[in-house]
C-alpha cells in the first residue's frame, strides 16, 4: 500500500495501520468511561474534591511506577507488553460495569479500580509512546505522533458526546460495558502485527540488581537534565498541565452547578475540547518537522481559553472556550512529545519517554487535587481563573526560555563554524614547505 499524502505518511506502514484502527475503536470507549466515571463520582459524593481524589488514585501509580515502566519498555518486547496492559484495562472496565449495573457501586470501589488501572498505565504509557518509532521509523515518527494525538482527541468528540447521551437515555453502566468491549479491537490489532516489519532496536542489558536499575534510571535523568530543549518540553508540559488541564475535575461541576446543562451538556463541553484538540493535533501531523514554538504558544492559548471559561455563564461561549483551551493544550503536548521523540537516542527512548509521561501524569492528580480543593472552597469559576493565570505565566516564561535556547544554539553553531575555519587555516599553514611556498590544504597536497 503506497501513501504519498504528506499528512498520512505513517500509514505506509502496515503495523501502524493496524495500531491506528485498534486505537480508533478503543479510545472512544476510553473517553466514554472517563466522562461516565467523573459523572458517577459527582453523583455519589456531590463534591468536586472527590473527583480530584479519584484522579489521584488513578494517576498516583503512574507517578510512583512510571519511571520503572520506562526501564521495562527498554528491556521487553513492547508489543507483548502492550497486549498485557490492555488486557488488564479491559478486565477492570468489565468489573466497573458489573458493580454499577448491580447498583452496589461506592466511591471507594471507583478509587480502587482507578488505582489498579493506574498501575497498568504506568507500564503501558512509556511502552506505547516509544513503540511509535518501531512501527514507522524515525522519518515518519513525527507524523505518527501527530496522527495518534489527532485520533486521541477525535475520540474526545465522539466518546464524551456519546457518553452524555447514553447516560441521559439509559444507565451510566452502559459506558463502562462499551469501554470493556472496545479493548478487544486493540488487542486483536497487536496480535495481527508482524514482528518482522518492526524497526528492530537493540535491547539494553537487563539490570541484574537494584543498583543497576537506579543507574539505568539515572542515565535517562541525566539526558533530560543536560538537553535544554527536552528539559523545556518536559517542564512546560508538566506545569501547564498541572494548572490548566483539569477539565475532568472542573467540567462536571461547571456543567452541573454553573451552566446547569446536566450530563448531556457535560458531554458536549468535553466534545468541544476534543474538536479543538483534534484540529491542533492534525496541524502538527501535517508539519514535516514541527517546531518548538507551539510548546510555549500552546500553553498561552490554554491559559487564554481557561480565562474565558472561568468568566463565562453562557453555554455557547463555554463551548468555544473549551475548544480554544483544548487546541492550546494539545498543540503544547504533541509538539513537546514530537520534540522529545526526535531528540532522544533510541537506546534511551523508553526511559526518557517515561520521564515525560510520568511528569505529564503527575500533573493530573496534583492539579486535580489542588483545583478541586479550590473549587470546593471558592467555587469552580475561581479555580478555573487561578489555574488560567498560572498557565499563562508558564507559557510566557516558556517563550522567554525558548528564545534563550535558540540564542545559545545559534552561538554554538557560529562557534563550531569558527573552529572549523580555524582548523582549515591551521592545516594550510602546516602545509607550507620549507622554502615558504604553500602546498595548499593538507587534503589537497600531493607527495613530491
Amino acid at each position: 500500500m503506497t501513501i504519498t499524502f504528506r499528512g498520512a505518511r505513517a500509514f505506509r506502514h502496515r503495523n501502524y495501520r493496524l495500531f491506528f484502527a485498534g486505537q480508533a475503536i478503543s479510545l472512544v470507549g476510553t473517553w466514554m468511561q472517563q466522562v461516565a466515571q467523573g459523572w458517577l463520582v459527582l453523583q455519589l459524593t456531590h463534591d468536586p474534591l472527590w473527583l480530584g481524589l479519584v484522579s489521584l488514585a488513578q494517576f498516583g501509580p503512574v507517578i510512583i511506577l512510571g519511571l520503572f515502566g520506562g526501564v521495562i519498555a527498554d528491556q521487553l518486547p513492547k508489543r507483548k507488553t502492550l497486549m498485557a496492559t490492555q488486557s488488564v484495562a479491559m478486565i477492570l472496565a468489565f468489573i466497573l460495569f458489573g458493580l454499577t449495573a448491580a447498583h452496589v457501586i461506592q466511591v471507594w470501589h471507583v478509587m480502587v479500580l482507578a488505582a489498579l488501572l493506574g498501575v497498568a498505565n504506568a507500564f503501558d504509557m512509556p511502552a506505547r509512546q516509544s513503540f511509535a518509532v518501531e512501527m514507522v521509523g524515525r522519518d515518519d515518527v513525527a507524523n505518527a505522533v501527530g496522527l495518534n494525538s489527532a485520533l486521541f482527541n477525535a475520540s474526545r468528540i465522539l466518546g464524551p458526546a456519546a457518553a452524555g447521551l447514553l447516560i441521559g437515555a439509559f444507565d451510566i453502566s452502559i459506558a463502562f460495558l462499551i469501554n470493556g468491549i472496545s479493548f478487544v479491537a486493540v488487542i486483536l490489532a497487536y496480535l495481527a502485527m508482524r514482528d518482522s516489519e518492526l524497526r528492530a532496536i537493540p535491547q539494553n542489558p537487563r539490570p541484574r540488581n537494584w543498583s543497576e536499575v537506579v543507574a539505568t534510571l539515572a542515565e535517562g535523568a541525566r539526558y533530560v537534565r543536560s538537553t535544554p530543549i527536552v528539559l523545556l518540553a518536559v517542564t512546560i508540559v508538566g506545569l501547564a498541565s498541572t494548572f490548566g488541564m483539569n477539565f475532568s475535575v472542573l467540567t462536571p461541576p461547571l456543567a452541573d452547578n454553573v451552566l446547569h446543562v446536566g450530563a448531556s451538556g457535560f458531554g458536549f463541553l468535553m466534545a468541544a475540547s476534543g474538536i479543538g484538540s483534534t484540529v491542533a493535533a492534525l496541524w502538527v501531523a501535517f508539519q514535516r518537522r514541527p517546531g518548538t514554538r507551539p510548546i510555549a504558544f500552546g500553553a498561552i492559548a490554554l491559559g487564554l481559553g481557561s480565562v474565558v471559561l472561568a468568566l463565562s455563564t453562557s453555554f455557547v461561549l463555554s463551548l468555544a472556550a473549551m475548544a480554544i483551551a483544548g487546541a492550546g493544550g494539545i498543540a503544547m503536548a504533541v509538539s513537546a512529545n514530537t520534540t522529545i521523540q526526535l531528540a532522544v537516542p533510541d537506546h534511551l527512548r523508553g526511559r526518557v519517554m517515561s520521564f515525560y509521561t510520568t511528569i505529564f501524569s503527575a500533573s493530573v492528580p496534583a492539579g486535580g487535587l489542588l483545583m478541586g480543593a479550590v473549587a470546593s472552597a471558592g467555587g469552580v469559576p475561581l479555580a478555573l481563573f487561578v489555574g488560567a493565570l498560572l498557565t499563562l505565566g508558564v507559557g510566557i516564561g516558556g517563550w522567554v526560555w525558548l528564545g534563550r535556547i535558540r540564542v545559545a544554539q545559534r552561538l554554538a553553531g557560529e562557534r563550531n563554524r569558527a573552529e572549523r575555519m580555524a582548523a582549515v587555516a591551521a592545516a594550510d599553514i602546516g602545509a607550507i614547505d620549507p622554502e615558504g611556498r604553500s602546498a595548499g590544504s593538507v587534503t589537497g597536497a600531493r607527495p613530491r
